[in-house]
């Protein structure tokens, strides 16, 4: 079953499960979420602070950026506290190329850049399944 919170999804990774699935897996709660106060719910609380900051101030970069970019109204208080924000810069690729990482610098949305978190320009899409052909 799939977590129904960012908080739970954080917490399945500090008991072992794969980061990117785990966020993956919340991402589709997000997205399946039939309102926006089902949305807003699922970043409502705060994630435990974990020993690996990186990950710690991705999920406050995730809960901003879902808020703002879906008009839920507010983003939620706990995204601002000082555990969420590197104090390094991160580039996201895998990659030691020195354009790859001038073009995530420039491209990365806000809410990542300001926590020193550059990836890319739509950082959080997850594909979609086929669509019933219309008759």
């Amino acid at each position: 079953m799939r977590p129904q919170t960012l908080a739970e999804a954080v917490l399945r990774v500090r008991n072992g499960a794969s980061q990117g699935e785990a966020l993956a897996e919340f991402l589709d709660t997000f997205y399946l979420a039939p309102t926006n106060a089902d949305r807003y719910a699922s970043i409502a609380e705060e994630p435990e602070i974990t020993d690996n900051a990186r990950l710690d101030a991705l999920v406050g970069a995730i809960a901003e950026y879902l808020a703002k970019q879906h008009r839920l109204g507010r983003v939620p208080p706990w995204t601002g506290g000082p555990k969420r924000y590197l104090d390094r810069p991160w580039h996201t690729c895998r990659y030691e190329d020195a354009a790859m990482r001038e073009y995530l610098t420039f491209a990365s949305p806000g809410e990542f850049a300001s926590r020193n978190i550059f990836t890319e320009e739509r950082p959080l899409r997850r594909a979609r399944g086929l669509r019933p052909s219309q008759s």
